[in-house]
């Protein structure tokens, strides 16, 4: 696994929309908070634009992409928000793309694909917040959460037990992120969800017949077979079925003949506290009564 170099003082981050279209004031506010943890931030040329739903045409996102990778004082990319339309500019990503120079990307939700397009170059990235969070929590932990990492600190998380977990330990690399996005590219060379790794999982507005149907793939595809353990994230914004109160009760039945160790309930998904993770780093995870750690590593 290849880690982008830790950024020092001065170094620019990049700011590009690879999906959805953001409000501009978002990444104006962003931009300071960047500037306050040292950092240049560089707003890519369509960061702000409007072309329908996205910020800009394939084409145009693309070549912010491009350019961003191509400048040698950018070390760091930050999508300013997730949405939809990354899976548009995947076909285009040449093998070997992200690995020339690498660079840390960050973001969460559609930016998942991204991640998955790093993955495959075999180059770690952050699941992380995004301009919005920097906008309304600059300097809450995990603001500095992202901070750090970008400066070279692993992080060693510690969080509270929830009912519904499975205790145990667990070693591996992690891999994850909006289990919607994700489950479009199994079956193609962006495939994220891994086998023999540890899992996290995370979606918004999604019913939970949706979200058993992505298990049930992981689940015939021999996904979850070998996994050596599974985070369950935040899921939001769904109503209860006639089959179960919640989501953590369909994914407790759809693993339960499984013996890896499951956390749930943890912070990370469209939430205000959501913790980044980098895609990638080995990781351990004890689940016990009391807390869930998890600590990554090179």
């Amino acid at each position: 696994m290849i880690y982008p170099k830790p950024l020092r003082q001065g170094d620019a981050v990049a700011i590009l929309s690879p999906a959805s279209a953001i409000k501009p004031e978002l990444v104006d506010s962003a931009c300071r908070t960047i500037e306050s943890w040292g950092f240049r931030p560089v707003v890519s040329r369509h960061c702000k634009g409007v072309n329908g739903s996205y910020s800009g045409t394939a084409e145009e996102r693309i070549a912010d992409i491009r350019q961003a990778l191509a400048d040698p004082s950018v070390r760091a990319i930050m999508c300013s928000r997730g949405g939809y339309g990354v899976v548009h500019l995947l076909e285009h990503f040449e093998p070997g793309l992200w690995s020339r120079d690498p660079k840390w990307v960050m973001g969460f939700s559609d930016i998942s694909a991204f991640h998955a397009a790093l993955a495959r170059d075999g180059v770690a990235s952050i699941h992380s917040l995004m301009c919005k969070h920097l906008t309304e929590r600059p300097d809450d932990e995990c603001s500095r959460a992202l901070r750090d990492i970008l400066t070279g600190t692993m992080p060693d998380y510690e969080v509270a037990a929830d009912p519904h977990n499975r205790l145990g330990e667990a070693e591996g690399r992690i891999y994850g992120g909006n289990i919607a996005v994700l489950s479009g590219l199994l079956s193609t060379p962006f495939n994220l969800l891994r086998k023999d790794h540890i899992l996290f999982i995370e979606d918004i507005d999604e019913a939970i017949y949706s979200i058993e149907r992505m298990l049930y793939h992981l689940r015939l595809n021999g996904t979850l077979a070998s996994t050596r353990a599974l985070i369950v994230g935040q899921f939001t914004e769904y109503k209860p079925s006639k089959d179960f109160d919640n989501m953590y009760d369909m994914v407790q039945r759809m693993v339960a003949d499984y013996d890896f160790p499951v956390a749930y309930n943890f912070p990370v998904g469209h939430v205000d506290y959501n913790l980044p993770i980098i895609e990638g780093a080995n990781a351990r995870l004890v689940v016990t009564p009391d807390k869930v750690r998890l600590t990554l590593s090179k």
